[in-house]
């Protein structure tokens, strides 16, 4: 990895707050002049945009912010969605059983109100999800989640030359982690330029032998053959492109109409392709060769396309 990556990886690995963030566009903007911040929606975004994403052939791009840390991993199986529904719902479940607790308390026994009965314990319950989620304290260690992806850009934006920086464009989003906001923004505002563009996401790219391609339809019908040919087996890693009508997983090229999401992932029997570690203090895990493997890829696809 370059220094500026090691730095990244060593001192900037939280980015949840708004002082983090700045902290660090701040640090991006010394190693990069160019880069240019662009502000909008709400909660506030700044997306960090490298090159012209209007003029670009490809877009290469990656969520910069980090997530709260819970206490237990965030789990997604692509191509298993009722196993990833079914944790997603144990999750759920202790929330579940405390509205019923509050309801039984606030009607039964202090006869409350029918409307203040039910929506308080709701209102409650609402609040504690999005603080246990979204707005807890931030996660010490995000190396998977995506810090991989912020590297993976920040190395191949290096490695490039000037005639191939001018066919692509490298964009940072902000606001991942609270619904694809910074993701949503960017495609509202670039909704013409992005219609028909190739859009490569790197999301969770670190963690993993198993590197997935999840393609819109759009995507895979156009582009297709040329991803495959740009990212080849390798050995010790499993490439896998499959549809995103076959594969869920959620992260910002789901904004868009070309859009390809791609992840580091492990397999194990019955459980199939799967994604854990990740919310947790455990996200520590490295692999420097799928940073290489994917810049490698990412580089043949710009004379493939």
């Amino acid at each position: 990895m370059t220094t500026l990556s090691e730095e990244i990886l060593e001192r900037w690995q939280i980015r949840k707050t708004k002082a983090q963030k700045l902290a660090f566009i701040a640090r991006m903007q010394a190693a990069f002049p160019e880069l240019r911040v662009e502000e909008g929606g709400f909660p506030r975004c700044r997306n960090l945009v490298l090159g012209d994403s209007e003029q670009a052939q490809v877009v290469f791009t990656a969520h910069y912010d980090t997530c709260a840390r819970l206490p237990v991993p965030n789990f997604v199986a692509p191509k298993n969605l009722l196993l990833t529904l079914g944790y997603s719902l144990l999750l759920v479940i202790p929330f579940l059983l405390l509205i019923a607790l509050l309801e039984g308390l606030l009607m039964g026994v202090l006869d409350a109100p029918f409307a203040l009965g039910t929506f308080l314990p709701m209102l409650i319950s609402f609040g504690l999800i999005f603080w246990v989620f979204v707005g807890g304290p931030a996660n010490p260690h995000t190396v998977n989640d995506n810090t991989s992806g912020v590297l993976t850009l920040v190395e191949l934006y290096q490695l490039l030359s000037e005639e191939e920086r001018a066919r692509c464009a490298l964009v940072f989003f902000d606001h991942e982690e609270t619904g694809l906001v910074g993701s949503s923004v960017f495609a509202a505002r670039h909704r013409g330029a992005m219609r028909d563009k190739l859009l490569i996401n790197f999301d969770c790219v670190s963690d993993g032998d198993h590197l997935l391609l999840v393609m819109s339809g759009k995507a895979r019908r156009r582009w297709g053959e040329a991803l495959r040919e740009a990212f080849p087996e390798t050995p010790g890693k499993t490439l896998h492109f499959e549809r995103s009508s076959l594969a869920f997983y959620p992260s910002d090229q789901m904004q868009f109409r070309c859009g390809v999401g791609v992840a580091a992932l492990h397999r194990k029997p019955l459980i199939g392709l799967y994604l854990s570690r990740i919310h947790t203090a455990r996200d520590t895990v490295m692999q420097e060769e799928n940073l290489q493997l994917l810049c490698e890829g990412a580089r043949r696809l710009l004379y493939k396309i």
